[in-house]
């Protein structure tokens, strides 16, 4: 017995027409909306609506106004024509510059085609502006170089593009936008002030560094000096004893490494102004700079972002990002977050603002480890340095930049 098979058409194979038709007519409508401005669809509609009209009702007055809105309309699709083949790179003369200090930006435009091009409009997002700039008609293989030129007034990650340009009218009823060059990001740092040392720190540490303490049992040689009673004989050393005819014991600088974790509050409720929170900001990149450049681990926390930078380049790199927000994990109570990602450090330093009360403090780093220590910076504009030692940390108000290297001085 045979069985005959038939196939029945796949009715995706019908629809696939249709969804062709629909997709096109879509990208049409798309392209079409892009090239009129919402003015030029009022123009357009507006001619349609007044030539129907004075159909219907004879008046001149609108066939008068219908003529020359389609006549405008017509002239803008004329004037927006014309070739735009530009290919374009955007450069700035350093991506990294510290707050206060020039920045200029560069703009190379190159007509590669063997036609002439036409004028155009070319459009720069710089953050939240918009810098506009005109492109004169450009002879083949020619090019043509804009700069434009900005000092950083505050503290960012600033987007620079992508580049735009628009070809159009004078009146603004179409335009032709098109892409150039990707965006770049120019970091903006904090300001910062060197420090000489960070010391805080567990003694004896297998990987520490001299911290100038002098003791009898480390691993870093100081000197030797005289017996006394209660001395380790093992720290004898027998040759100079039998030299000098009397006991003398070996001498050791105490090493420390300190794992740092270090965290800024980013709630803008705890800070009483926006410089305090600058402040806060570039004490916060002061110390992390100091760590690194000690080859001294260091985590930093800001809200959300846990980063634990290979350089200072990289640190100052994410503290151009930090801003503030009441969405962020730490709100008044920075210590909980710090602990999810940083729980074995030896040093827990936290920047806060001026309006985080002592009685906060103390609740907060109940949860620290006992065996770490604590440091708390309260940056306070205006406010007089000072110290204040705790039972499980340190607090130390910080009114200007130039407090910190004797705050961390006296930390030592």
């Amino acid at each position: 017995m045979s069985i005959r098979s038939s196939t029945m058409p796949h009715s995706s194979s019908r629809i696939h027409p249709r969804r062709m038709f629909v997709n096109a007519v879509r990208h049409i409508a798309h392209a079409v909306n892009a090239c009129i401005s919402p003015l030029g669809w009022a123009v357009g509609l507006s001619a349609a609506a007044c030539l129907g009209s004075f159909a219907w009702l004879g008046w001149h007055e609108l066939l008068a106004f219908g003529i020359t809105a389609a006549v405008m309309l017509i002239v803008a699709v004329v004037l927006s024509l014309g070739n735009t083949s530009f290919t374009a790179h955007i450069s700035a003369s350093n991506q990294r510059v510290t707050v206060g200090d020039d920045i200029r930006i560069t703009i190379d435009i190159d007509n590669t085609s063997a036609a002439a091009t036409a004028s155009a409009q070319g459009s720069l997002p710089i953050g939240d502006e918009h810098e506009w700039f005109s492109i004169p008609m450009l002879a083949p293989r020619q090019a043509k170089r804009t700069e434009l030129a900005f000092r950083a007034l505050q503290r960012a990650a600033l987007p620079i593009g992508p580049l735009h340009i628009r070809k159009g009218d004078p009146f603004g009823l179409i335009r032709h936008d098109k892409r150039l060059a990707e965006r770049i990001i120019v970091y903006i740092h904090p300001k910062t002030i060197p420090l000489r040392s960070v010391n805080a720190g567990i003694p004896r540490d297998l990987e520490g560094r001299p911290s100038g303490q002098i003791v009898d049992d480390d691993l870093d040689f100081h000197g030797l000096r005289e017996y006394t009673p209660g001395d380790d004989v093992r720290n004898v050393h027998w040759l100079s004893s039998a030299k000098t005819g009397s006991l003398m014991i070996r001498q050791y600088e105490a090493t420390k490494r300190t794992d740092t974790s270090l965290t800024i509050s980013v709630n803008p409720d705890g800070y009483a102004t926006a410089q305090e929170f600058e402040l806060g900001v570039s004490i916060h990149a002061s110390i992390g700079v100091a760590c690194l450049a000690q080859h001294r681990p260091v985590s930093t926390h800001a809200g959300t972002r846990h980063v634990r930078p290979r350089n200072a380049m990289l640190l100052l790199d994410e503290a151009s990002g930090i801003a503030p927000s009441r969405q962020s994990q730490d709100h008044l109570n920075p210590v909980q977050s710090t602990l999810e990602h940083s729980p074995d450090a030896s040093c827990y330093m936290f920047v806060v603002g001026s309006l985080i009360t002592v009685d906060q403090l103390k609740q907060a780093t109940q949860a620290l480890p006992p065996s770490a220590k604590c440091v708390v910076l309260q940056a306070s504009v205006g406010a007089y340095r000072s110290m204040e030692r705790f039972a499980r940390f340190t607090l130390a108000t910080v009114g200007e930049l130039d407090d910190l290297p004797l705050i961390m001085k006296a930390l030592t």
